[in-house]
């Protein structure tokens, strides 16, 4: 079993916005740094083997700001990044059904299987970041990891792992600079 540490980013510009982020290298702003410094002191007298972090700069920046406080490296891991929005990053939450009625019912009736114009379903992001927790469990069996990610990333893992039917994930998003433990077992 392995312990697991999971993190989602400090907050951005777009999350107070309502602007869906995806794959968008958005930067965090004041109050996320100072959400990243805050949970980097809740953590600091934890021992974790590893820090594991998507490459997104509002993931990298909060897992750099933690590992500072545990004199450890960041390890990059792309297949940690949020889900591809594809055509709707960037744009409101609020105006997407709008935008994009067809689509958009598509996601209301298949949840899991539907994708925005060029980009992921919940199952592509389910599965692509579902295998690397499984690789790193086996790298680091029996030792607490720390996985600094993104919301709908972490909410995969957490319905993965909680036997959470996966059209849920949505109301399973951890709050931004948040640390939520979960014992993942290689077999899961």
């Amino acid at each position: 079993m392995t312990r697991l540490c999971l993190v989602r980013h400090g907050q951005t510009d777009w999350n107070v916005q309502g602007r869906w982020q995806g794959n968008s290298d958005q930067p965090l702003n004041s109050v996320g740094l100072a959400q990243a410094a805050q949970v980097a002191s809740e953590l600091g007298g934890q021992y974790f083997a590893a820090i594991y972090s998507s490459d997104l700069l509002r993931a990298r920046v909060t897992a750099q700001i933690i590992a500072h406080n545990l004199n450890l490296p960041v390890l990059i891991e792309p297949c940690l990044r949020e889900i591809n929005m594809g055509e709707w990053e960037g744009k409101l939450g609020v105006d997407i059904p709008a935008l994009y009625p067809c689509e958009w019912a598509n996601r209301l009736r298949y949840p899991c299987e539907s994708h925005p114009p060029g980009g992921e379903s919940l199952i592509d992001l389910s599965k692509r970041v579902v295998d690397v927790i499984i690789e790193l469990s086996r790298n680091y069996p029996d030792a607490p990891i720390l996985i600094v990610s993104h919301g709908l990333a972490l909410a995969v893992l957490l319905c993965h792992a909680w036997a959470i039917p996966l059209e849920q994930a949505y109301d399973h998003i951890p709050k931004n600079a948040r640390a939520t433990w979960l014992d993942w077992l290689e077999e899961q």
